[in-house]
């Protein structure tokens, strides 16, 4: 079978990034060779990627999602990745690089939780189209290509948020449910790194905590509790590797868990070695 020739080709904003609140930076395209990779890696902004055709695999810290065409994924600063396409069916996508102080309020209200990084589009998905718009706005080097690509983006996230809405549903009663748990891992994701409890996140979700660490285990496999600390854990392993600098008390505190000691035993229960240990292992 002959493979589609290799394509790419990216747009950058021409307006200077100034620390606003939402800033595109950049949106390109992409028809990839055969096992092209990326990664790991991070990014420090937000990078959308839509699948026009083909397949390819994009791998988290936490799992691999094995996409085709009409998938997005979403990659959150800061969040360590990688990904590659088809051997045999490479994939082609158009992506779109965003940032600014609004970014991850918009990113949350659309559903994109670190845990929940892509679905599937409606086949009369407008998200390809939207993301060429910007690139062809940036092209012609207009500033007025800035506020057109805001606009661009509010209406993907908007059409992201159908579709994770839509895809959080379940028949009967057990829709609410998983809304709820999806709710509770948004709360975590977003409020590790403050001295949060369950307690306080099942007042402020409206349920008894019981109930919730009831529904939280069937639908995970783990408590609410063991959850939040591995949340914790697997961010500090972040800052381990990225912020050098950083002491193992800093480190602690900075995912929510003061007490550096216990925060040494319980990143030993996850990943059998202490923190000091991990990242003398990481930096060689």
């Amino acid at each position: 079978m002959d493979q589609p020739a290799h394509t790419y080709s990216v747009a950058s904003n021409p307006v200077y990034y100034e620390n606003s609140s939402l800033h595109v930076l950049f949106a390109g395209e992409s028809q990839t060779k055969p096992g092209h990779a990326l990664g790991p890696k991070l990014y420090d902004y937000y990078l959308l990627h839509y699948v026009e055709s083909g397949y390819g695999q994009f791998r988290t810290e936490q799992r691999t999602y094995h996409l085709s065409t009409g998938d997005c994924f979403l990659i959150h600063p800061g969040q360590l990745v990688s990904y590659v396409s088809d051997t045999n069916d490479p994939w082609r996508y158009r992506w779109s690089a965003f940032t600014g102080s609004e970014a991850e309020n918009l990113v949350d209200e659309a559903g994109f939780v670190t845990d929940v990084p892509i679905f599937k589009a409606f086949g009369n998905s407008r998200i390809a189209h939207w993301i060429h718009a910007m690139q062809q706005a940036f092209y012609s080097r207009k500033t007025s290509s800035h506020p057109a690509s805001i606009g661009y983006l509010y209406l993907i996230l908007a059409e992201a948020g159908e579709h994770l809405t839509e895809a959080a549903k379940l028949p009967g009663p057990d829709s609410q449910v998983r809304i709820t748990v999806k709710q509770m891992i948004q709360y975590m994701s977003t409020q590790y790194a403050h001295p949060v409890s369950i307690e306080q996140m099942a007042v402020g979700l409206g349920y008894n905590r019981a109930y919730l660490s009831r529904i939280f285990k069937k639908e995970t496999g783990l408590s609410p509790v063991t959850y939040l600390l591995k949340l914790r854990i697997d961010k500090s392993r972040q800052l381990l590797r990225e912020r050098p600098e950083l002491s193992i008390e800093q480190v602690a505190a900075s995912v929510g868990l003061p007490d550096a000691l216990y925060f040494s035993r319980q990143f030993r229960r996850f990943y059998g070695q202490s923190p000091r240990e991990y990242r003398i292992t990481v930096g060689k």
